[in-house]
């Protein structure tokens, strides 16, 4: 039975072009930062969990919801091939079980604030936005598309930024929690416009206080899937 089964709909991913010095400190043992054309990213996500379940079973008042988090890219060597997966700077939940359940289990960084989205659609249009409030303000992201959604190339930035199937948590210096992510090649649809008014500084730490001043590289919206999240295994030096 896998740990947690959802839907993750309306993805808005806003990706910045970093120093990977930067990320250093936070890759956890036994991977190793990934690229995409010699470039290191880190992306700001929003979405919404749906229908969520918790080894099978619906918790009340824990079903759906927002979460918005700052991740990166990383990989891991296993058995002779890569294993592609993401690391969690933060992550944002309304919900406060699912923030203590996270970060003990899973050993990642969740942190609970108010939050609310908004979808609508109209004359062939897709607007998605998420918003959270940090000491006293609201920070949010919002994007407008085109629908309907489409398959993306092969080999593209966005099959990079959407495509990852596991997840890695740092633990110390020699272990680090892997679990896998499963779920179909998603669709995306063509971005047109967006609003981006978040203060990286105040929620993700000083260290990241420089993307006030950066431009985002590029800003996607993937429609999401049905998804599971399996058991966690601990990866530490022999």
């Amino acid at each position: 039975m896998s740990f947690l089964n959802a839907e993750w709909r309306k993805l808005v991913l806003v990706n910045y072009e970093v120093d990977p010095k930067i990320l250093e400190s936070h890759v956890p043992y036994g991977t190793e930062l990934d690229f995409w054309q010699g470039k290191c990213y880190v992306s700001l996500v929003g979405f919404m969990f749906l229908n969520t379940k918790m080894l099978g079973r619906r918790i009340p008042f824990h079903v759906n919801f927002e979460e918005v988090n700052l991740r990166f890219y990383v990989k891991r060597e296993h058995n002779g091939e890569f294993r592609r997966g993401v690391v969690f700077i933060k992550e944002i939940v309304p919900k406060f079980a699912i923030t203590a359940v996270a970060n003990t289990v899973y050993r990642e960084h969740y942190e609970t604030l108010r939050m609310k989205h908004e979808w609508l659609q109209q004359d062939g249009y897709l607007s998605v936005s998420y918003s959270w409030k940090k000491k006293g303000k609201w920070n949010s992201v919002k994007v407008k598309a085109k629908t309907p959604a489409k398959p993306f190339p092969a080999d593209s930035k966005t099959e990079f930024i959407t495509e990852h199937y596991w997840g890695y948590a740092y633990r110390n210096k020699t272990s680090s929690n892997e679990y896998e992510v499963t779920h179909p090649r998603w669709e995306a649809y063509e971005v047109a416009d967006f609003s981006l008014d978040v203060d990286f500084g105040t929620v993700y730490g000083t260290e990241f206080g420089f993307l006030n001043e950066q431009e985002p590289a590029s800003v996607m919206l993937a429609e999401g899937s049905e998804i599971t999240v399996e058991k966690k295994v601990r990866i530490k030096k022999a």
